[in-house]
């Protein structure tokens, strides 16, 4: 299975040399956080938003990366895993643009995405907004083969969502895996602000500068 996605080319009109791949929340899509490059600033860097392969319960329009619900809890999780790690090492071959000069993102469900996935894969960065950490099960040959990608993780103090905990849990998992986490808090609730947005524009532009 591959996955649907939106992608916003360079505004300079250059070939890629750098990406942002940015994965939405439980319920919503690709295009649900499309609107955000431009308030990056980022015109020399490429931005691709895929959709969750599962439908969201809900909506007809919405996707999951796995199920929420109580009853199904982390249902299709280890199948979106192997789904989004194959389509994001796929794209190494359809945007000429290596992991190395490519940041994984995402926000609430996409961010714990972002983490689980991403830390097994050799990116240049990661980064998780108003996401969490998924227990994952990993031997001591995963750890050693782990990528360590310097990591952002942004949430909000108010968040009702996904409590601020979540974001505490997760920080403390990665330094204990030996990763350089930077940790932002913001008076927000469930959501990606302006203050947000600047943050992550000079972690890109720190991480993965243009060449």
């Amino acid at each position: 299975m591959t996955l649907e996605a939106i992608t916003v080319p360079p505004q300079t009109k250059q070939s890629p040399r750098q990406q942002i791949i940015m994965l939405h929340g439980w319920g919503a899509n690709a295009e649900d956080l499309v609107s955000l490059a431009p308030y990056l600033n980022l015109p020399d860097y490429q931005f691709i938003f895929p959709s969750a392969p599962f439908p969201y319960p809900y909506s007809p329009g919405g996707r999951a990366w796995y199920d929420l619900r109580s009853d199904n809890m982390y249902k299709g999780l280890p199948e979106c895993e192997e789904i989004l790690r194959q389509w994001i090492l796929s794209l190494e071959g359809s945007t000429e643009v290596p992991l190395s000069r490519t940041i994984l993102s995402g926000f609430s469900q996409g961010g714990a995405m972002t983490l689980d996935v991403g830390s097994n894969l050799p990116l240049a960065g990661l980064v998780s907004i108003s996401g969490y950490w998924h227990e994952m099960k990993t031997s001591s040959n995963d750890i050693n083969d782990m990528n360590r990608a310097p990591t952002l993780i942004m949430h909000g103090k108010q968040d009702s969502v996904v409590p601020l905990a979540a974001a505490v849990k997760a920080r403390e998992a990665l330094l204990t895996l030996g990763i350089e986490v930077e940790y932002k808090e913001f008076d927000a609730e469930h959501e990606i602000n302006v203050e947000m947005l600047e943050v992550l524009r000079n972690f890109i532009l720190k991480t993965l500068p243009l060449s």
